[in-house]
């Protein structure tokens, strides 16, 4: 396993186009979710270390700056280029996210493939980026302006550490915003290389700093600094309301949240079982089910039930958990021992409240942070493990009878970040998409979430939305601007 380690070249913090120490002179350590062995000592952020990366930040968002006179055109270039450069070390920055996630190389190389296509679509947004004529009443001419918000804070999960950093910065760059981005404490060897992308890319000094820290000290500066003008959060709904309370409580800075879900997936009884029980099964352990919008909730006709269930346990049973290098491996470990405890403490919460256990359940192996493809029937709408977001391999199955009764349960949560549905019958599949309180709604598939599809969540999943022509919109100020006309005509 440690032969395929990639060499580490990037420990410090990115500031102003430089890599540098951390004020403080601090480090802490990122380990290897697969063996519990120390990666890397990388360089501790703190308010002081935000405090310069703000500066930057500002100084090159500055009227007449290199980057606010810069074409936008140009701006999309960069963009591409960054994208050719991760597609020319796409393998190299794979292997960091395995060493440093636990996820599976296979698995790994398809984030890079999602990463890449989301610059290349954000880097053809640039220079499509624009505002309108109005036809005003009187003699006058109204424009609007479509403006970069300004400078950016942006905090992004372990889960997905280099797609969740694309999805924040292509969008911020193609608008013309400039960031300081904290990557998760617990991933953060691929922000630190996409660093020095950026700077071989050409972006001028200042518009990408990366700070890595910890939640309570370099976000907690980030959420309430008073010159930063937006901050993006991806993570907990727990952390998301600390995020907002901190930008309302500072300077009001625009936010956009993407947070927890505990998404249903509705089978229906005229489905094909063997792609039924497929979607369900990737749908939760697709990347050891660290997912936000992972099919947590199975929820199954009651005429295939028992089947269902007898087939979702086989496919559990067979999944190959083990070493993230090895071609083999469709599952690698949880991310760290925290999560791998909580993951646990749900099992045996299901266990104790009476769900029947159909696989999994326990440790796999006795080194690194590995579990079983757990799954659960007989879950009912009132347990812990159908109610709380557990970001881990366990699939609760529980049977309802009627389209109706499977919506009504489906939306009884205070989450609403995806849903799916599986059946032959278009007009209950439309009739679901409509009725189920989701930001995104997959009929016969599900997590297809691309560049151009935009994403985000109902209730307290979120607000705002990631990827797609919203994606842009959440890095826009529309300034409108009249002029006095001596005479106005059509």
């Amino acid at each position: 396993m440690a032969s395929n380690k990639p060499t580490v070249t990037h420990t410090k913090l990115f500031i102003n186009n430089e890599f540098v120490d951390a004020v403080s002179g601090k480090t802490f350590p990122t380990i290897d979710p697969s063996d519990e062995e120390e990666i890397a000592q990388i360089a501790e952020g703190d308010r002081e270390d935000v405090d310069l990366a703000v500066k930057a930040a500002r100084n090159a968002f500055q009227i007449g700056s290199v980057w606010r006179t810069m074409d936008a055109s140009m701006r999309g270039k960069l963009i591409f280029k960054l994208a050719d450069l991760m597609e020319r070390d796409k393998e190299y920055i794979a292997k960091l996210e395995v060493v440093d996630n636990g996820k599976t190389l296979e698995s790994a190389l398809g984030d890079m493939d999602q990463s890449i296509s989301t610059f290349m679509y954000f880097g053809g947004w640039a220079d499509k980026i624009h505002g309108d004529t109005i036809p005003t009443d009187g003699s006058v001419m109204t424009y609007t302006r479509m403006e970069p918000v300004g400078v950016v804070g942006q905090i992004i999960p372990w889960n997905y550490p280099v797609a969740m950093l694309a999805w924040k910065w292509a969008p911020a760059l193609a608008a013309g915003c400039t960031i300081v981005l904290k990557p998760a404490e617990l991933t953060p060897l691929s922000a630190l290389h996409m660093a020095s992308l950026a700077k071989e890319a050409g972006f001028p000094p200042g518009v990408v700093n990366v700070v890595p820290g910890f939640g309570s000290s370099a976000g907690a500066a980030i959420s309430e600094h008073l010159d930063i003008d937006k901050v993006a959060f991806t993570g907990s709904t727990a952390v998301g309301r600390l995020v907002m309370a901190a930008a309302a409580l500072s300077n009001l800075k625009r936010v956009s949240l993407e947070l927890g879900g505990k998404s249903p997936l509705v089978v229906l009884a005229d489905c094909d079982m063997d792609e039924a029980v497929e979607i369900a099964h990737e749908a939760i352990f697709g990347n050891h089910g660290q997912n936000c919008c992972a099919g947590s909730r199975t929820f199954v006709q009651e005429e295939i039930y028992d089947e269902f269930v007898k087939r979702a346990g086989a496919a559990a049973k067979k999944r190959s958990v083990g070493d993230p290098w090895a071609e083999t491996s469709e599952q690698g470990p949880q991310i760290d021992k925290k999560q791998f405890e909580k993951i646990l403490g749900f099992i045996q919460s299901g266990i104790k409240e009476g769900a029947k256990l159909e696989a999994g359940g326990k440790r796999s192996g006795d080194k690194g942070y590995f579990i079983e493809p757990t799954v659960f029937s007989g879950v009912g709408d009132d347990m812990k493990i159908a109610r709380e977001e557990i970001f881990g391999p366990v699939q609760s199955i529980l049977k309802f009878s009627t389209v109706e009764e499977a919506v009504k349960r489906a939306n009884n949560t205070n989450y609403g970040l995806a849903a799916g549905i599986i059946t032959k019958d278009i007009n209950k599949a439309l009739m679901f998409s409509q009725t189920v309180q989701a930001g995104s709604v997959w009929i016969n598939c599900y997590d297809h979430t691309l560049a151009q599809t935009p994403f985000g969540g109902f209730k307290q999943s979120g607000q705002g939305r990631e990827l797609g022509p919203e994606g842009v919109k959440e890095y826009l100020e529309v300034k409108t601007v009249t002029i006095a006309l001596d005479q106005k005509n059509s």
